[in-house]
């Protein structure tokens, strides 16, 4: 009895690796599809934006969530929409960012607060969670990476350095930034085998 106990502790503790590895993996391919398709990247998350926008109105009229849910689930849209406009730029400090990550620590509140007191079946709540909570700031996130390959322009709000040169500022900068893809790439770089070219 021990024995099978202690295979379905092992077994566990390897579904677990295979499921971070695949994780990871995938991240890693989003992240590089989103950097290199920026435009459609775009037109993707703005749909799901509107798509998730229509399933909280869809919940308000057909089902009996509390109002402030929807509402608030609602308000995060249209805060994921006003972060849109400026794609694939992202400024941490702004109102929108800020506001938008405030709603959706309140909506995950209130969500865990209403399921944990009112009776739902697991592919409910986790439909509610994956489709109305995670989706779009998941999307957001894994975009993150294409922000380190907008092209400078004279219009940034940082100041320049001294000689005026963009270009250069642009790429004194660009070198202290951290994203998803940066750690995907460095994590590969460093952990994985390198196989050695043969030249011939």
């Amino acid at each position: 009895m021990w024995f099978f106990y202690l295979l379905t502790i092992i077994s566990l503790v390897v579904q677990a690796v295979f499921a971070t590895l695949a994780l990871a993996a995938g991240l890693y391919y989003l992240a590089e599809l989103v950097e290199e398709y920026t435009v459609m990247a775009k037109y993707v998350i703005s749909w799901t934006v509107a798509v998730v926008t229509l399933i909280h109105i869809g919940l308000l009229v057909f089902e009996e969530l509390p109002l402030h849910m929807d509402i608030l689930g609602i308000v995060q849209q249209a805060l994921h929409a006003l972060l849109l406009r400026e794609f694939p730029a992202v400024r941490v400090a702004s109102a929108p960012f800020v506001a938008a990550v405030g709603t959706l620590i309140a909506h995950h509140y209130y969500a865990l607060k209403f399921f944990g007191a009112v009776h739902y079946t697991f592919s409910e709540v986790l439909a509610y969670f994956t489709l109305c909570l995670w989706m779009v700031p998941f999307a957001l996130f894994v975009s993150l990476s294409a922000n380190d390959y907008v092209l400078p322009t004279t219009g940034e709000k940082q100041p320049l350095l001294s000689d005026n040169n963009v270009v250069t500022d642009y790429l004194s900068r660009k070198s202290k930034r951290y994203s998803l893809l940066s750690f995907f790439s460095f994590a590969k770089d460093s952990i994985l085998p390198q196989r050695s070219k043969k030249a011939f």
